[in-house]
């Protein structure tokens, strides 16, 4: 895994990106569907809002050696961010946001040194905790980019780094496809070549090169990256995706969050 400084540095950018992309926005914009289907490009914003809060919290737990906090505490917050009305909630999720990224960049040595979290299962460090907010918030404002352009991508330095992030999330997040056999995934841009097992349970392994007759798929490693995620459906599915004969298994395994 890439280094707190690197991490760091792709959230900056991907916060600058989401605030650039909502800034001037109408409320008729705001008001449209994104990708994610329930939500409007508003309560993205405000998701991503409420979720720099909580990620501050995470980051003072882990300075001080306290425990995360629980739902008691974070579930108030996601109701106090869904009340708030759309314009509201763009504006202050990109002030929460901003907040949250400055704070990580004037932590001290000794601070990033120090921290430690449990947290979803996993002991943390400060690269662990920054790479798991940028993939939520560059995947979630590609959610607000799509809607307003339907050929937007992952920002490609996200993507160079989350690709190697994706066994933990198939392991967190892939959902067995009985009988469906493995397949060798290769990647460009970056290139990367994956085992996946989607049955008796989903992982993806990364291999140095592809298994003699295995069967094979190509995916540009942002389609990869969305497939993951979820986020691949035929209407977002771009050129460069080769896997007629497994894509189906593989968008079961993967429905998204």
């Amino acid at each position: 895994m890439a280094d707190f400084p690197t991490w760091l540095a792709a959230l900056r950018r991907s916060h600058d990106r989401m605030a650039a992309l909502v800034d001037g926005l109408t409320d008729e914009q705001l008001a449209l569907r994104s990708y994610a289907d329930e939500w409007s490009l508003a309560q993205v914003a405000s998701h991503l809002g409420s979720q720099a809060e909580i990620f501050d919290l995470y980051l003072t737990a882990g300075l001080t050696g306290a425990d995360a906090p629980d739902e008691d505490v974070i579930v108030p917050i996601w109701d106090r961010w869904n009340a708030l009305p759309p314009r509201s909630q763009v504006a202050d999720s990109v002030t929460g946001n901003e907040r949250f990224v400055s704070r990580l960049e004037h932590l001290e040595p000794d601070q990033e040194d120090a921290f430690a979290l449990s947290l979803f299962g996993s002991d943390l460090d400060l690269a662990g905790l920054t790479a798991l907010r940028v993939s939520e918030h560059a995947l979630h404002t590609w959610d607000i980019a799509v809607a307003l352009d339907p050929a937007a991508t992952v920002a490609a330095d996200a993507v160079e780094l989350l690709i190697d992030t994706l066994p933990q999330r198939a392991a967190d997040a892939g959902l067995p496809v009985p009988g469906a056999q493995p397949v060798e995934v290769t990647t460009s841009d970056p290139v990367r070549t994956f085992h996946l097992t989607l049955d008796p349970e989903v992982s993806i392994t990364p291999r140095d090169a592809v298994t003699p007759d295995a069967a094979a798929a190509r995916f540009p490693a942002e389609a990869f990256l969305r497939l993951v995620a979820g986020r691949l459906d035929p209407a977002h599915t771009p050129l460069g995706v080769d896997a007629a004969d497994r894509i189906d298994d593989l968008r079961q395994a993967f429905p998204g969050f």
